[in-house]
């Protein structure tokens, strides 16, 4: 199947249909994932300050990392949800734009920038932050990246 294929499909499912009926479905879904990647991106960003040693410096990094970590990874679920509602309500305007795909790049390479963390801190010994310049390295990526999925799904609506 080709994209233009799987999106037609997509378009002419019962779901989809109502959804395009149903006038409350599409902005509400947009501002429940617009406030979710608010709480990711902000969350990231905490982290990522945390670990420049910009905000909370006098914190542990453990604390830290245990306030802020379950809302970068769990609120993922529902910015999934939501964006498959999105998609399904117009599956072309997502899945054939470029933005959106640029998004979907973004968000993948914040995803392993975040399990990398996570990965190099488990495996760094007993110092707080680990190696300092790779911490540092990698929240200066991380605020990069959320800051371009941040952009590049505003682009979404502009590249239709």
């Amino acid at each position: 199947m080709t994209l233009n294929q799987i999106c037609q499909w997509i378009d002419h499912t019962a779901v989809s249909e109502w959804i395009k009926q149903a006038a409350w479905v599409v902005p509400t879904v947009q501002t429940i994932h617009i406030l979710t990647i608010a709480v990711v991106a902000s969350s990231a960003l905490m982290l990522d300050l945390r670990l420049i040693g910009v905000f909370w410096g006098n914190r542990p990094l453990e604390v830290v990392k245990a306030r802020f970590l379950p809302l970068i990874w769990w609120p993922l679920l529902l910015l999934l949800a939501t964006g498959i509602i999105m998609i399904t309500a117009e599956p072309a305007r997502s899945l054939k734009n470029p933005a959106f795909q640029l998004k979907m790049l973004l968000l993948i390479a914040a995803l392993v920038v975040t399990g990398l963390f996570q990965f190099l801190h488990r495996r760094s010994s007993t110092s707080d932050d680990g190696p300092r310049a790779a911490a540092v390295t990698l929240a200066i990526v991380s605020i990069v990246l959320w800051s371009s999925i941040i952009f590049a799904g505003r682009w979404i609506a502009y590249f239709a």
